[in-house]
């Protein structure tokens, strides 16, 4: 070997690179290649799973109270400081209880996971305060918490419930997959107004919807945006029994 051949350096295998940096058409190319065959191996699995979302015993669709109060928390912005996701650490769990499963959210449409919290999670809170705690949070939420910056939404006690545009939303959902039934739309404006009336039709309500709280959430006569969002506030993460809950290993 001479002493020519033996002075030029050997190229490495990522020398080769350059052709790609230097040839923006073959940078073009070959990025596409690999996130092609990056998503085709993340998604083509799910076609051939039956289903993503592991089946709960407990879960249901929002009763119509329900759904109206979440159209309510949509609407006024409370998941930008509030998340519904309690993650699977230590710490979380020791706060806000199970964590949570992705069947909690399946009805969502959009969920209500979120990432910021300058409020505590709330995907644990049903149960957890008593309808007049809630009223007075949500009327004047410095007389709860006087560190809180939230702000006060005593005006959803005079805003009613139009429990026709509740039954349209009903009807929507079930478009969307949400399995409501024919009779639960059928039923949903009548469903609004029963669910804060215990001398109502409460059998045919707890039948379509078990576990729904009936009462009437804020004590004031008719169906106001304050019982739909206490009424909601108060569902969440309720349906699920965590005590006689077992997670379905195979998957």
């Amino acid at each position: 070997m001479s002493d020519k051949d033996m002075k030029k350096p050997r190229k490495g295998f990522l020398d080769h690179h350059r052709v790609l940096e230097r040839n923006a058409t073959l940078l073009l190319i070959g990025s596409f290649l690999v996130v092609s065959i990056g998503g085709i191996v993340e998604i083509a699995p799910l076609f051939y799973l039956e289903n993503t979302i592991e089946d709960v015993e407990g879960m249901r669709p929002y009763s119509p109270l329900e759904l109206a109060g979440r159209d309510v928390y949509v609407r006024e912005g409370c998941y930008n400081c509030h998340s519904q996701m309690i993650r699977p650490m230590r710490d979380e769990v020791e706060r806000y209880g199970h964590y949570s499963l992705a069947a909690e959210s399946m009805y969502d449409h959009p969920f209500q996971w979120g990432s910021k919290r300058t409020g505590p999670d709330l995907a644990r809170v049903g149960g957890r305060y008593s309808d007049e705690w809630h009223l007075d949070h949500l009327r004047d939420p410095q007389s709860v918490v006087p560190e809180s910056i939230m702000p006060k939404y005593a005006f959803l006690s005079d805003v009613m419930v139009n429990a026709n545009h509740v039954a349209d939303l009903v009807a929507t959902h079930a478009i969307v997959g949400v399995p409501y039934t024919d009779e639960m739309i059928e039923m949903a404006a009548q469903d609004v107004r029963t669910q804060i009336d215990p001398f109502g039709d409460t059998d045919g309500l707890l039948e379509r919807y078990p576990g729904a709280a009936i009462r009437n959430f804020d004590g004031e006569r008719g169906v106001s945006e304050m019982d739909a969002l206490v009424a909601y506030l108060q569902m969440l993460g309720t349906l699920v029994d965590f005590s006689t809950f077992m997670p379905d290993e195979s998957r």
